[in-house]
């Protein structure tokens, strides 16, 4: 769940401000540069989710609780990506 929040308030923060009129993102000042923003949520979450499941000190099913975890991350920046669509059409 954790995973998942980082997720949700990663693309919260650039769907927001996708529609605020942010035109440059990491120095892309292309349109499709906020991809490349949702793109640094999902690498966040998946370092987080991976951080998570290693401390848990737990082996057994670790692969199963990341598979879970980064496919509810990717789930959510998929969702995102979808939001801002219409932003980058133009």
């Amino acid at each position: 769940m954790l995973v998942w929040a980082i997720a949700i308030v990663g693309a919260v923060i650039v769907v927001a401000l996708a529609y605020t009129g942010t035109v440059e993102w990491f120095g892309d000042a292309g349109r499709l540069g906020v991809y490349g923003a949702l793109g640094i949520v999902l690498a966040a979450s998946v370092v987080g989710a991976l951080g998570v499941q290693l401390a848990s000190r737990r082996p057994s099913g670790f692969v199963d609780r990341a598979a879970a975890s980064v496919a509810g991350a990717v789930v959510i920046v998929a969702l995102a990506a979808a939001v801002v669509a219409p932003v980058v059409a133009g």
